[in-house]
């Protein structure tokens, strides 16, 4: 299934997309696509529905994150060795484990905003992984079932912040606006190998990634596995799991984004999301 969230800011409600790609409204079987709603027996309850029998949502409502209610905004740094070797570091022989704030999640398609002060804001396409059961020291072999499914993400970041101030990776990730999720939540039946995904990333029409997640250092069940053993993850938590080379910091000469640049990103399976760059606004 791929399910979504949509309307204004605060007032989302829950809907999936159709085999026809058309939005359909499940405001009348579920009252939100939240921690509650992603264990294998509700996600089950829900794809015994019939789309047809679901309301068609008309025009094209703004997407909102596709999960509601995250605890947890986990993130796996450097898991592509080529980005590794583009940002001047080593190969990780653990995953690099951070934080992005919670208060930097948005929906797909929102004005991602420069951090005031902002000189190195760069981009990240990522898979997302979005947690549907209590997970606690599991194995690897067991990782996966632990999974609801899966989105994309842009890890938007500033370099700066990041790396220059202090050496603390997370105040460089969690700036509002520097979570974009979605714009659909593919549930993990639909992804049989999540080691399988093509995934890119455009600034202003330009191709700046193109990778794939099989180069990924860690995958997707290590990846939970070994969070497990530090973090209980809970339902509604997200991981997003490293970025292929071609980030602004590894460009030569490096290149930044400023006001009024676009991006677009997706992944193979799990949709399209577009972002224009505004300005720093209270």
């Amino acid at each position: 299934m791929k399910l979504v969230r949509y309307g204004k800011p605060g007032k989302e409600k829950p809907g999936l997309i159709d085999a026809e790609g058309r939005l359909r409204d499940l405001s009348a079987v579920i009252p939100d696509l939240g921690p509650a709603q992603l264990s294998d027996a509700a996600l089950a309850r829900l794809r015994r529905i019939k789309p047809e029998t679901l309301p068609l949502v008309r025009g094209k409502p703004r997407l909102g994150a596709p999960v509601a209610g995250v605890g947890k905004f986990l993130a796996i740094g450097l898991n592509y060795a080529d980005h590794a070797v583009e940002a001047g570091m080593p190969i990780p022989k653990e995953p690099v484990l951070f934080t992005k704030a919670i208060s930097c999640i948005q929906g797909p398609n929102d004005p991602v905003m420069l951090p005031k002060g902002s000189v190195k804001t760069d981009w990240e396409a990522e898979l997302g992984v979005v947690i549907g059961q209590r997970a606690r020291h599991v194995s690897q072999k067991e990782a996966l079932n632990y999974v609801a499914g899966y989105c994309a993400v842009n890890d938007i970041s500033e370099r700066e912040f990041q790396i220059e101030r202090g050496g603390t990776w997370d105040k460089g990730k969690g700036c509002d606006c520097f979570g974009p999720l979605g714009p659909w939540l593919v549930t993990r039946d639909e992804v049989p190998n999540p080691q399988k995904l093509a995934l890119w990333l455009e600034v202003n029409g330009q191709r700046m990634q193109t990778g794939n997640t099989k180069t990924m250092i860690f995958g997707v069940a290590k990846i939970v596995s070994y969070v497990s053993q530090f973090i209980t993850l809970m339902p509604g938590d997200v991981i997003t799991t490293g970025t292929p080379p071609g980030v602004g910091m590894g460009r030569k000469p490096q290149q930044f984004l400023k006001a009024g640049d676009t991006l677009a990103m997706g992944i193979e399976g799990l949709g399209e999301q577009r972002q224009t760059v505004v300005a720093f606004k209270r």
